[in-house]
């Protein structure tokens, strides 16, 4: 949703402006750390990182899955316009035995062919990977 707003755009604030980053494991043996905890407009990625092989989701519950979190947040386009991105919850379910970069690239599949202004990418290994999250949405700029 966007709505005009009148004022002075400041670029260095409002590309520094982006979703919070968070990231839970609930799987005994896989796990995931924030290393970089804001995706900025500015192109400032959030990143994860996951290491062990997941013991994985064998019944019913939250045990065996892996979460990220992306916070709603606002920001202002140069056009003076506001624009407000939803927050998104997007949990992943393990399988036994499932690697780091199996892992991270789900969540990159997930994220790519999502509607949401962001793209994600997975590199590592079966013992420890990455996933670099960006936010994608173009912001017009005053010529």
């Amino acid at each position: 949703m966007q709505k005009k707003n009148a004022g002075n755009y400041n670029p260095e604030v409002e590309l520094a402006k982006g979703a919070n980053l968070t990231a839970a494991s609930y799987d005994k043996t896989q796990k995931i750390t924030v290393t970089a905890g804001k995706v900025t407009v500015g192109g400032t990625p959030g990143v994860v990182v996951i290491s062990g092989l997941a013991t994985g989701k064998l019944e019913p519950g939250i045990d065996g899955t892996i979460d990220l979190w992306l916070s709603i947040f606002r920001y202002k386009r140069p056009d003076g316009t506001t624009n407000h991105v939803a927050g998104w919850n997007i949990p992943l379910a393990l399988k036994p035995k499932q690697t780091p970069i199996e892992t991270t690239k789900a969540f990159a599949t997930y994220i790519n062919t999502g509607t949401r202004p962001y793209k994600a990418k997975a590199i590592g290994s079966k013992t420890k990977a990455r996933l670099a999250i960006i936010f994608t949405e173009v912001t017009r700029r005053k010529s």
